[in-house]
């Protein structure tokens, strides 16, 4: 008689409802062993929408964010090439699909560093941008593994103007720290481009409602250029990888 195929071999049992605990295991997994392989320690996370196009112009001109996100990734990717090659430095990281996470992608390789696509499945808008480096493109099913993935090493997230997925990654990531259930509770927060933000989210409402404390208004830094990001974040930076310890 035939062997069966062992469990672990068996496509039909792992693409089951009863094997997803494996799958998401194997979402938490993998990375971490391609991490570990290149001495991916610290990160810095470009978060925003996937619909700004880079030579499309439009009413909002929404192409200068591509830009912006594209220079401020290269200025960082560019920086930290000076710090010590031993972990570190820091990668560039993203959602690994187009428009502002294509940008910072883009940023990165033209400074000739390497960096990190944290793509998922969906059934449109985002596929793999063609800059992120091979050997760092990952490819999630379950979001909450993805973001799992987006702040363990992060040590700075950097925000452009997006839609419901960049409101989701920027909120979820304000109430963990909010919450205490970070342990970072220096991570700098950039938005990018006050106006647009501003008149989004009425943020000093939510204070005078007392919805949320003064502090907690002050999580997240808003800047306008590339070189404003650059000087805020380069001290933090510093002060927060140097003072970086290993998790027991």
């Amino acid at each position: 008689m035939k062997r069966a195929p062992k469990a672990y071999k068996d496509i039909d049992f792992l693409k089951s409802r009863e094997a997803r605990t494996i799958r998401i295991l194997a979402e938490y997994l993998e990375p971490e062993k391609r991490f570990y392989e290149h001495n991916v320690k610290h990160t810095v996370v470009f978060f925003g929408s996937a619909r700004v196009k880079p030579y499309i112009e439009d009413k909002y001109d929404t192409k200068r964010y591509y830009w912006a996100a594209e220079e401020l990734a290269f200025k960082l990717a560019t920086w930290a090439k000076c710090l010590p090659d031993n972990g570190d430095s820091f990668k560039i990281c993203t959602g690994g699909g187009p428009g502002i996470m294509e940008a910072a992608n883009r940023g990165a390789k033209r400074a000739n560093s390497k960096t990190i696509g944290l793509n998922i499945s969906l059934p449109h808008e985002q596929e793999p941008n063609n800059f992120i480096t091979p050997e760092l493109n990952f490819e999630f099913h379950y979001f909450f593994m993805r973001k799992l993935w987006f702040v363990y090493f992060a040590k700075a997230l950097i925000c452009f103007p997006g839609g419901y997925g960049t409101l989701d990654e920027l909120f979820e990531t304000l109430t963990l720290i909010q919450t205490h259930k970070l342990e970072k509770p220096c991570l700098p927060i950039l938005l990018y481009d006050k106006e647009f933000w501003e008149d989004l989210i009425d943020f000093d409402k939510l204070v005078k409602m007392k919805l949320i404390s003064p502090h907690d208004a002050k999580l997240f830094h808003f800047f306008d250029t590339p070189v404003q990001g650059m000087e805020y974040l380069k001290p933090r930076l510093e002060k927060i990888i140097k003072n970086f310890r290993e998790p027991e």
